[in-house]
């Protein structure tokens, strides 16, 4: 077959369906390039009687190939007996190529269809075409069935979490409040799968996988999922609704992959995590990002907003049509219901996540989580008691704007920082924290699968925020690139602001060891961790670091003025 590029399952809800479901992947040269006789032939075929399917090559030709696509797939699950089905066509940055999706029930009938799609394709340039559509859909008819569906509908309440950034210091403060009040919590993350806060098994599971195994855990209560753009590209979601979905944010991270090249396409597969929450559910939007906010257009979930603005727009819209929103009023978090004065919940300062008030994004998460966490039920003292105990330290929130004083009046923080709103957010948490005069260090690094603009533009922004740069290479998330590769485009992005005195260092461990080195009293060193996070904290300790506490931080902060 030359036509099917891909065919892939999806076991869950997707951006296509609500349901699992097959995306094929196709090459429809053959239909664009065809020439007039063979394009009409075919569409007499498939049912398309009267049409001006246009020259081939033309933008008109390229128009009839969805419509004629979407036919083909109809036309041979009729034949095969299936008389009712849904099906949705995408173009893609390439005119050539075409997305098709489908529901399916029955794993073996699904993936016939699929293939048998693109045989007929093939056979579209030539006189045998309208026998291949019929041969097509006997393939279809003989097949197996096959296997069903895998995904779960959920006994225990759900929150799914996802965005581009902040969705794992989220999730963990959501889960955190959760056992704080008793409840027995799985939680799936890029980190692994844990259980009542103990790891029980390591990796990435953001995705699918993840959520199953989160809920199938011994006595869990309650589960709090991470759910990435890839696994709902790839796989789809693993449960079928969820009880409380939170958006934190939709920012350029991972364009270029699986056919999503733009914000606003990645926005639409963020959506799909509200889209799954049930109709008497919550949908924890974030008022202050637009395109988070239009979700609201697709959800059947009542909607939650979380806004730093108390009067924004959207949290106006929101309590206008019986909604809720959390904000900040006079420093505190405040829960609006309609109808009621606000309640206000904790002071930001008592709140150790948003770094006494100084981290914009932590302060959006703390709004996100206290509304997720009042959403699904729990009580307004177990949230301040979750909100007040949950601490930006290796055991709460590893890799995640983790601060440390060294040795010398040095500060440390530590933060994945994976694309340009992450290392934003953890510049302005180095600059909130530097006294008068002194200076920001930072190691800049960067993995291999973001776009060759995505890396440059992070070379820039560490240049332009920091008075040293250094970079310190991800060896293991090189993701096909090599290390001068990346060296390269990061300089050329420090170049464009004028910083050419960049030193290169092969591992994480060795960028940070070198900028402590140069650091003098009253520094900020900032490191873009991602491969090297146990070592950097066994470094830090084996150099008499000591994680702050927030006391300490809020004397730091003080003490910047």
């Amino acid at each position: 077959m030359t036509s099917l590029v891909e065919l892939r399952i999806l076991e869950g809800p997707n951006l296509y369906f609500p349901r699992a479901a097959v995306k094929l992947t196709l090459d429809v040269s053959t239909i664009t390039e065809a020439s007039d006789e063979a394009v009409l032939r075919f569409a007499r075929r498939i049912g398309l009687r009267t049409t001006r399917p246009g020259a081939a090559g033309s933008g008109f030709r390229a128009r009839f190939a969805v419509r004629a696509v979407e036919r083909l797939v109809r036309a041979i699950a009729g034949e095969a007996g299936t008389r009712r089905l849904a099906v949705r066509v995408r173009p893609t940055s390439d005119p050539d190529v075409l997305v098709v999706a489908f529901p399916w029930r029955n794993r073996g009938r699904a993936r016939a269809l699929g293939e048998a799609v693109a045989h007929a394709l093939d056979a579209l340039p030539t006189p045998d075409v309208e026998a291949a559509v019929s041969a097509a859909a006997e393939e279809v008819a003989r097949a197996a069935t096959g296997e069903r569906p895998t995904t779960i509908t959920p006994a225990i309440p759900v929150v799914a979490v996802t965005g581009t950034n902040g969705k794992t210091t989220t999730s963990r403060m959501i889960a955190h409040i959760a056992r704080t009040s008793g409840l027995v919590v799985g939680w799936s993350n890029t980190d692994g799968i844990y259980r009542d806060g103990v790891l029980v098994e390591g990796g990435d599971y953001s995705g699918p996988s993840g959520a199953s195994r989160a809920l199938g855990l011994e006595g869990v209560q309650l589960a709090v999922t991470e759910t990435a753009r890839g696994g709902i590209l790839l796989k789809g979601i693993g449960i079928t609704r969820n009880d409380v979905s939170v958006v934190t944010n939709v920012t350029a991270d991972h364009l270029g992959q699986q056919g999503i090249d733009t914000v606003d396409q990645l926005a639409e597969v963020k959506s799909v995590v509200p889209r799954i929450t049930r109709k008497d559910g919550w949908a924890v939007l974030n008022g202050d990002d637009p395109r988070v906010l239009a979700m609201r257009a697709v959800i059947s979930a009542q909607p939650w907003i979380f806004s730093r603005d108390p009067d924004s727009p959207a949290v106006r819209e929101a309590l206008g049509h019986g909604g809720r929103a959390t904000t900040v009023i006079d420093g505190w978090i405040t829960v609006l219901v309609p109808g009621a004065d606000p309640d206000p919940l904790v002071e930001l300062v008592d709140v150790p996540m948003t770094l006494a008030g100084l981290s914009r994004f932590n302060i959006e998460n703390a709004l996100a989580a206290a509304s997720a966490a009042l959403a699904i039920g729990l009580s307004r003292a177990d949230v301040v008691a979750g909100l007040t105990s949950f601490r930006p330290d290796a055991e709460h929130n590893p890799g995640r704007m983790n601060f440390f004083s060294l040795p010398g009046e040095v500060s440390v923080v530590m933060d994945l920082a994976h694309n340009e709103a992450g290392l934003e957010a953890l510049l302005e948490i180095m600059a909130g924290v530097r006294r008068p005069g002194a200076r920001l260090l930072l190691g800049l690094g960067a993995v291999g699968d973001r776009t060759d603009e995505l890396i440059d533009a992070l070379g820039e922004i560490g240049a332009k925020g920091s008075d040293v740069v250094a970079i310190g290479h991800k060896a293991h998330y090189l993701r096909g690139r090599t290390m001068a590769e990346i060296d390269e485009l990061l300089r050329a992005g420090a170049a464009r602001v004028g910083v050419t005195d960049i030193d290169t260092y092969d591992t994480e461990v060795g960028c940070l060891a070198a900028l402590v080195d140069r650091a003098q009293p009253g520094d900020v060193v900032g490191l873009m961790c991602h491969a090297e996070r146990q070592q950097a904290y066994d470094w830090i300790a084996a150099h008499r670091g000591t994680p702050d506490s927030p006391e300490v931080l809020s004397a730091k902060v003080r003490a910047a003025g």
